[in-house]
């Protein structure tokens, strides 16, 4: 994938947008008493609270390196994504389902129908615009990946966790509209809770796939390939380094990566000759790729045959 982005945009759309769906819903489901709409105004509330915290974790994530952070803040970013994750799963999915089974327990009919169908209208038109800003944002960043692939390896969550909280989002407003009209077209309140239980069902996949990706990149995830090779070759070009061991990486922040590598210098050159090889390949790779803040080269003989595999 492309460069990160440090943009808020997407981020500040979206929780305009879901406010906005939050606080429509929440007034439909009081006159109207559906159950499934209810659940839709939780997951907006959720979604909304989730823009915050991702604002908040890039924010924090620019907080310079201190004494007690010598390798800067940028975890913070992944590690309120995991939170967005858990709060997707806990608030969003459980309590949509939590809810569902209680109206299907105790049904109850919805009234002013048309009502919630306005609503789920105009929530879905908000959540497209905004879907559409996070789309556009996410197409430039992933090149000519696929979009699964694309996912998988970025190292920015807020550009692929709007995207998929949108699309979550849509599925559930077709969902929830979907119960209200079975529940209408046959009298029977039951289709408005399995509705519920059914967007419970599509945020706890969506927070599962979230929990996911971001515990990868919590622990600690490895540049792409491409620049790893890459910085492998810069190195291995360098007259008077006869070989290239491992090149280990790893990412704090989408846009802060950290390299630690070996290589087998020459035996007679002089302890400048090191010195100034290995400024020269931090030059060129601090100007290649800016995300690498930090590199770190070991002198170590037989270096590319201790390769360790993979990098």
């Amino acid at each position: 994938m492309s460069a990160p982005t440090d943009n808020n945009r997407t981020l500040i759309i979206a929780l305009a947008a879901n406010v906005g769906i939050a606080v429509s819903k929440f007034v439909a489901a009081m006159i109207t008493g559906s159950s499934a709409m209810l659940t839709e105004g939780i997951h907006s509330l959720v979604d909304s609270a989730n823009q915050l915290l991702l604002i908040w974790g890039r924010r924090q994530s620019r907080k310079p390196a201190d004494k007690r952070h010598p390798f800067g803040y940028g975890r913070e970013l992944y590690f309120w994504s995991f939170v967005v994750a858990l709060m997707v799963f806990a608030l969003g999915a459980g309590v949509s389902v939590y809810e569902g089974i209680i109206h299907i327990l105790h049904p109850e009919p919805a009234v002013s129908p048309l009502i919630a169908y306005g609503v789920l209208l105009v929530a879905f038109l908000l959540e497209g615009g905004s879907t559409v800003a996070a789309f556009k944002e996410f197409r430039e960043a992933k090149g000519n990946e696929s979009w699964f692939q694309a996912v998988r390896r970025s190292k920015d969550p807020p550009t692929f966790i709007v995207l998929l909280e949108n699309g979550a989002a849509m599925a559930g407003i077709l969902a929830a509209a979907v119960g209200l009209a079975l529940s209408q077209l046959t009298h029977n309140p039951f289709y408005d809770g399995a509705a519920s239980v059914l967007i419970g069902i599509i945020l706890g996949l969506t927070a599962w796939l979230l929990a996911v990706e971001s515990k990868a990149l919590l622990i600690g995830e490895a540049a792409d390939p491409e620049l790893v090779e890459g910085i492998r070759e810069a190195a291995a070009r360098r007259q008077g380094i006869v070989g290239v061991g491992h090149v280990l990486t790893v990412h704090s922040a989408p846009d802060q990566i950290t390299v630690v590598m070996s290589a087998d210098f020459e035996d007679e050159i002089t302890a400048g000759a090191v010195e100034r090889i290995v400024a020269e390949i931090e030059e060129e790779v601090s100007t290649r790729w800016p995300a690498v803040k930090r590199m770190y080269i070991r002198p170590e003989q037989n270096a590319a045959a201790r390769r360790r595999k993979p990098d």
